[in-house]
């Protein structure tokens, strides 16, 4: 197959998958009325229930929320131009959505990582659930997610929130560059604890992916942050000799998957307009993370710096949708061979090996021997997120 032809094959397969996994969505019953509910076994195709515990029904991820609500908005406008029912729908369901999390995080003004049935924030100890701290100023990757979710949500459904909803985002980026966010949401809430955690570079990546998204709403005023993230994580995290990120600065262990998600979300925002050379650094991640990582069946969680060896040999399925926006990314602006090589190896190896199909899911990790039920974050699904956001992008 021709390079032209793929790409256009590619881009109707993205469109159809996409498609396929948020009918499936919305055709579940909602959790609590409202809430998406994809808590589903990907190797059983079995729904959890309530003697499954935290993986079930009475239990709600605010994290998986968050991203569920953005995948809600940002595909209905996507879909606004090609299928108007299934828009109609994604928005009657992001509506609620927002509706809902706005009210959720209005109440203390964060979000948190589990809520108990009658919507309480846990944290799980021991495979249980005990009450969640509440620290004030402290902020989490469950309050990121719901704070994009909610600038996504009130941009499309309610403007006159829209500077609240930004207020909210403003808080948890301020929060991270002055230590006061925490990593760990199993354990209590506390300001000592998210001074004192190792210098992971998640929270920075993961709060870069809203850069995109402000500077579409119009937002440039507030994206000075994005280049002090990019800054920060370039200077303090990569490994020239490799090419690629300590999770922590110094230490030797590389989370190929998020390394791979920094360059593609600095990629989404800069686009065409990125600087040549921090563009070319941004792909020699990609390469080098990709080539370290790739060891089939997919991209393993961990890799040593030094020695290339795997340390975690488990490969989650998100980090090949997040390869397949990072190298279409890439790919348009630097042409190179390299860019479309591993592009075409990651989309072969996600849609071969871990795309279900029917339904329009993925199995959330596989191993050497084949599916493993190993839950990455949260036992909830997240394919209108991790797949579905990635698949959006590359079809751009």
């Amino acid at each position: 197959m021709t390079d032209a032809a793929f790409i256009a094959a590619a881009r109707d397969t993205y469109v159809a998958a996409n498609a396929g996994t948020l009918r499936w969505m919305l055709a579940r019953p909602a959790l609590h009325g409202v809430y998406l509910n994809t808590k589903l076994n990907s190797i059983t195709l079995t729904d959890y229930g309530a003697a499954d515990g935290v993986r079930g029904p009475d239990y709600i991820y605010g994290w998986i929320q968050g991203r569920g609500l953005e995948a809600l908005v940002r595909h209905a406008g996507f879909f606004a131009n090609h299928d108007q029912a299934l828009a109609d729908a994604l928005d009657a369901r992001g509506r609620a959505l927002y509706a809902a999390l706005a009210e959720l995080q209005g109440r203390d003004g964060h979000a948190y990582f589990c809520y108990e049935a009658d919507m309480a924030p846990v944290r799980i100890a021991g495979g249980r659930p005990v009450p969640q701290a509440r620290a004030e100023g402290v902020f989490t990757y469950s309050d990121a997610f719901v704070a994009k979710g909610l600038v996504a949500g009130a941009a499309r459904y309610a403007p006159a929130e829209l500077g609240q909803r930004l207020d909210y985002l403003d808080q948890v980026i301020a929060a991270i560059e002055a230590r006061r966010f925490q990593m760990d949401e199993a354990a209590p809430l506390a300001a000592a604890t998210a001074r004192d955690q190792a210098p992971d570079f998640g929270p920075r990546m993961i709060l870069l992916g809203a850069a995109e998204l402000l500077a579409e709403l119009g937002e440039g005023g507030r994206l000075a942050y994005a280049q002090r993230f990019i800054d920060h994580i370039l200077a303090n995290h990569l490994d020239i000799g490799s090419g690629l990120l300590a999770n922590v600065p110094g230490e030797d262990a590389c989370n190929v998957g998020h390394a791979i998600e920094f360059a593609g979300f600095a990629m989404a925002w800069l686009g065409a307009d990125a600087p040549p050379a921090l563009a070319a650094t941004l792909e020699r991640i990609l390469v080098a993370s990709f080539e370290r990582g790739f060891v089939g069946p997919g991209i393993a969680l961990s890799v040593s710096i030094g020695s290339g060896a795997v340390l975690n040999p488990l490969c989650p399925w998100w980090s090949l949708p997040e390869t397949i926006r990072t190298a279409a990314l890439c790919h348009a602006v630097s042409g190179s061979d390299a860019t479309l090589r591993i592009w075409r190896q990651a989309h072969d190896a996600f849609f071969s090996r871990y795309w279900r199909g029917e339904p329009a899911i993925a199995y959330q990790t596989l191993g050497t021997d084949g599916p493993v039920d190993f839950v990455p974050a949260t036992p909830d699904l997240d394919p209108g997120y991790h797949t579905g956001l990635s698949l959006l992008a590359a079809i751009a």
